[in-house]
């Protein structure tokens, strides 16, 4: 934590009032796709949960830290301050930084088979640790044969998957639905790149799509191969090209 080896009284908060947020990068020979991005959203979060700057350059060089020169693993960066809990979190905060490394898969993920569900995020447009909803659904989800969620609103609005964005292929284009949903970096990236645009996804228009796909900075993109009852190919083209425009985005140094 700060760059030092975390002591597990340090953790104690994190675990038991667990206010904080956080970032997810994968790191291939020290180098990252948007590595900025990810940042801006550490400072962006920590405003809104502490009402406090954060020193990015520091992040940046306490991250190295935990990278090896050569190989893939998955970074963490979780922001959180240990003083707070229960009985006081409405002091001044002074964030702290944990930064986690563990080793990441050689290999693409599989396609995904997804069952959705009614939820809507607390502040969905901050990457937060408090995941119960999240981890109870995608538990409620797998343990009836799915292998994720994917969340709606009310409206049955298309909102975003568990810890991904989702986006659909509707006459040959690429859209990302609109709504409350983080915007992950994966995304953001894809879009800067000129892959798609916005709007709104009602859950019964994805029978008129041809494909429904999923983002996320660990993975890159992977197809959906099933949204609840609704089939979906696994090689459709404007996927496949996704994927490779995906990892063909120039990586830079963390």
């Amino acid at each position: 934590m700060n760059g030092s080896p975390v002591a597990p009284e340090a953790l104690r908060t994190l675990a038991l009032t667990n206010y904080g947020h956080f970032t997810t990068m994968t790191v291939e020979d020290g180098r990252v796709r948007g590595p900025e991005l990810h940042l801006d959203r550490l400072a962006r979060d920590c405003r809104v949960l502490f009402d406090a700057p954060l020193d990015l350059g520091r992040v940046r060089a306490w991250a190295r830290r935990a990278v090896p020169a050569a190989g893939r693993c998955t970074v963490r960066i979780t922001v959180f301050d240990p003083a707070l809990h229960l009985g006081n979190i409405a002091q001044d905060a002074e964030p702290q930084v944990l930064v986690t490394a563990r080793p990441a898969p050689a290999t693409g993920a599989e396609p995904l088979r997804v069952r959705t569900a009614v939820h809507l995020r607390d502040l969905p447009e901050v990457k937060g640790v408090g995941l119960f909803g999240v981890l109870r659904l995608r538990r409620e989800a797998r343990r009836a044969g799915f292998d994720d969620v994917l969340f709606t609103d009310g409206d049955s609005t298309v909102l975003e998957g568990s810890t991904w964005n989702v986006g659909v292929v509707r006459e040959g284009r690429v859209v990302w639905p609109a709504g409350p949903a983080l915007a992950g970096t994966a995304r953001e990236l894809l879009r800067r790149a000129g892959a798609g645009t916005t709007a709104r996804v009602a859950l019964p228009e994805l029978a008129a799509c041809e494909a429904v796909f999923a983002t996320n900075a660990a993975v890159g993109v992977v197809p959906v191969t099933r949204v609840d009852d609704l089939v979906f190919p696994a090689d459709h083209p404007t996927v496949t090209g996704l994927v490779e425009r995906y990892a063909s985005l120039p990586a830079e140094r963390l």
